[in-house]
C-alpha cells in the first residue's frame, strides 16, 4: 500500500514527524533494478532516496556503457535531457529576485525578433500549408509564457502535423548554433497557440536560457556554474565534457534504443549549443544537492539561492482553475499535477482509482532519456533515478515512484 496523500506542511517536515523507509522495501528498489538490468531492458541505473539531508538509500546497477562492460558509478554522468528546465527556471528565477527581470515582462523586450512572431491558426484542410492562416496573438508573448510553457512555442515532434513541418522547414538544428542563433530561427516560426491558453511542451526553457545570457550578459553555463554550480559544489555539472577527463563517465544506452541514441547524437554534435531546455550532464550526486536545495525552500547548507517569495512562485501552480490555460494530449506533467515555473506541482489526487501515491504539494519532474526526480516536502524526502533510455522509461518510472513511496507506507 502506497503513502496516502496529505497536504505539506509548511517547510520541510521534522525529522521526528515523519517515518523512514522500512530497509525489506527499499530492497524491493533493488531486486527491480536488478532484475531490469539482469534482464537486458535497461544497461544500468543509479537510484538515490535522501531524508533529512541524508541518503537513505543510494545504490548503482548494471553498466554505464554495455559496450565495454564499465560498471555504474555514483560519479557516472548523465544527460539530463529536461531535467536541465528546472535548473534554467532557478537561474530566472533568481534574476527575478534581483528585480532585472519579471514574470510579466514581454518576451520582446529582450528579444525583439519576438514583437512580430503571428499564431498560426489550423488550416480547414487539416494540414495543407497553403490553408494556414496567421494571426496577431491576442496578447505578447511574455516571461511567464517561458516559464510555465504556455507561449505556444513547441517541439519539432508535438503537435498538429502544420507545425511539426514548419518547425522541420525551420532547420532549427543546422550547422553551428549557439543560443542567439537558435532563438532567432524560432523567432521566424509561428506560435502553434495563442500565447496564455495552452500547456505545450516545446523549446520555451530554451529562450529562456537566452533571455538569461541577454540580462547578465553571460552565456548560460557562465551565469549558472557561477550562481549556481560552484556555490553548490556542482562539480560535475556542465553542458560539454571534457573528452579526456569525463567523457569515459558517461551513461549511454543500449544499442536498440535507437531515438535516445539519435537524439544524444544530435545534442553531442552542437557542443556550441547551451540548451537551457535539456542539454545540461550530471551526477545523481550533483543533481541531488539541487533537489535538496528545492526541498528546504531555496536555501542550501545555510546560503539562499532563491527568496522565500521567488521560491514559493517558482513552486505554485500557474496553469490550474481560472489561469485560462487548457490542457491537450501533450499535458506531460500527468494526472494530479499542475504546473509551477519549470517543475510539476501535486495539486490533487487525480482521477486515477486508487491515485498514484505521493503528496500534495510534491515536485518533480523527468525526462525523454529515463531521467526523473521528487521533492517531497511532507516526508522532508528527496529521490532520484538517473538512467538512459527512451524505450523503458514510461514503464519504468511510474514502478520507480509506486516503490518508493511503498517504503514508507505503514503496514
Amino acid at each position: 500500500m502506497a503513502v496516502a496523500l496529505a497536504a505539506n506542511p509548511t517547510g520541510a517536515a521534522r525529522a521526528n514527524d515523519v517515518p523512514p523507509p522500512r530497509p525489506e522495501k527499499l530492497e524491493r528498489i533493488t531486486a527491480f533494478f536488478n532484475d531490469e538490468v539482469d534482464s537486458g531492458r535497461i544497461p544500468g541505473a543509479a537510484i538515490l532516496i535522501q531524508q533529512h539531508g541524508k541518503p537513505v538509500y543510494l545504490k548503482t546497477f548494471g553498466y554505464r556503457d554495455v559496450t565495454t562492460r564499465a560498471p555504474m558509478k555514483p560519479d557516472t554522468i548523465f544527460a539530463l535531457h529536461s531535467m536541465t528546465k528546472p535548473v534554467t527556471n532557478v537561474a530566472a528565477m533568481m534574476l527575478v529576485d534581483e528585480g532585472r527581470l519579471s514574470p510579466q515582462d514581454p518576451l520582446s523586450k529582450y528579444i525583439p525578433a519576438f514583437a512580430d512572431v503571428k499564431v498560426g491558426i489550423e488550416p480547414d484542410g487539416g494540414n495543407d500549408l497553403s490553408k494556414l492562416e496567421l494571426v496577431p496573438p491576442v496578447r505578447p508573448v511574455n516571461i511567464e509564457d517561458l516559464m510555465r510553457h504556455t507561449s505556444g512555442i513547441t517541439y519539432e515532434y508535438i503537435g498538429a502535423d502544420w507545425i511539426q513541418k514548419l518547425y522541420r522547414e525551420g532547420h532549427l538544428f543546422d550547422g553551428k548554433f549557439d543560443n542567439k542563433d537558435f532563438v532567432a530561427r524560432l523567432a521566424r516560426l509561428p506560435l502553434s497557440r495563442q500565447p496564455g491558453t495552452m500547456w505545450r511542451y516545446g523549446h520555451s526553457t530554451d529562450v529562456l536560457g537566452r533571455v538569461i545570457e541577454i540580462i547578465s550578459g553571460k552565456t548560460l553555463y557562465q551565469f549558472e556554474k557561477e550562481r549556481i554550480f560552484d556555490p553548490m559544489r556542482l562539480k560535475d555539472t556542465e553542458y560539454v565534457l571534457d573528452p579526456e577527463t569525463e567523457r569515459t563517465r558517461l551513461a549511454e544506452p543500449l544499442p536498440s534504443d535507437t531515438i535516445l541514441i539519435d537524439g544524444e547524437r544530435d545534442r553531442r554534435a552542437h557542443p556550441e549549443w547551451e540548451s537551457g531546455g535539456g542539454g545540461l550532464l550530471s551526477t545523481i550526486l550533483d543533481y541531488a544537492r539541487f533537489a535538496q536545495m528545492l526541498l528546504d525552500g531555496g536555501e542550501l547548507d545555510g546560503k539562499r539561492y532563491l527568496s522565500p517569495a521567488a521560491f514559493k512562485d517558482m513552486t505554485t501552480d500557474h496553469i490550474g482553475p481560472g489561469s485560462g490555460v487548457g490542457r491537450d494530449y501533450w499535458y506531460f506533467p500527468g494526472d494530479g499535477f499542475g504546473y509551477g515555473y519549470g517543475i510539476a506541482v501535486r495539486t490533487d489526487p487525480g482521477i486515477a482509482k486508487p491515485p498514484p501515491p505521493g503528496s500534495i504539494g510534491e515536485l518533480k519532474w523527468d525526462s525523454g532519456s529515463g531521467t526523473y526526480f521528487g521533492v517531497d516536502r511532507k516526508l522532508d524526502m528527496i529521490y532520484i533515478m538517473l538512467e538512459q533510455t527512451q524505450n523503458e522509461r514510461q514503464r519504468i518510472t511510474p514502478a520507480f515512484r509506486k516503490l518508493v513511496y511503498d517504503a514508507f507506507a505503514a503496514d
